[in-house]
């Protein structure tokens, strides 16, 4: 069996308001009985509050936050310990941080749909591909009047050229991340 509320609120020099408060968000936890473990309570109030609002600040625990969402654990990737409210704060404001830098670079244009990116590509390429087979058919007569020899059989020479070219380019996979 702990203290009242009223009493450990006189303990911690607060009102009972702030120490309700305190209970609602979680930040410290009464006993069964609705009483509070003083020296309990005092190292949960001081593990889950705000830094002081006067003088000193006390410092920030580091947490990392992975750059992507690449993994399950998404952002709260915190330590297995429990977090402390200022630890959830800070990682909150870096996701906050790294939202709005993504939304700002999409604003400005430096971003792409990688969907649509792809698709653009690809249909560059077959333009591309679709150029060099239409190629021997529109040079090939050109090429033997100038060589002296069959139009026919310089098509036929060159289209197997060209594919054979497109054939090895084909086999080519780019990668991208």
């Amino acid at each position: 069996m702990g203290i009242s509320i009223r009493a450990y609120a006189r303990h911690r020099g607060v009102t009972d308001t702030a120490v309700h408060k305190a209970i609602r968000a979680g930040r410290i936890t009464p006993e069964v009985d609705g009483t509070l473990d003083a020296d309990r309570a005092d190292r949960e109030w001081a593990r889950n509050s705000d830094a002081p609002k006067t003088g000193t600040r006390a410092k920030a625990a580091k947490v990392v936050v992975p750059e992507s969402g690449g993994g399950s654990d998404g952002p709260a990737a915190l330590p297995a310990g429990g977090t402390s409210l200022l630890q959830a704060r800070t990682v909150n404001e870096v996701v906050k941080a790294q939202t709005n830098k993504v939304r700002l670079a999409r604003l400005k244009g430096e971003l792409v749909d990688r969907p649509q990116a792809i698709a653009h590509v690809f249909k560059l390429a077959r333009s591309e591909r679709d150029a060099w087979l239409n190629w021997p058919a529109r040079i090939s007569a050109q090429m033997a009047a100038k060589l002296g020899v069959d139009p026919h059989t310089m098509h036929v020479v060159l289209e197997a050229a060209v594919r054979e070219h497109l054939q090895e380019l084909g086999e080519m996979r780019p990668r991208v991340d």
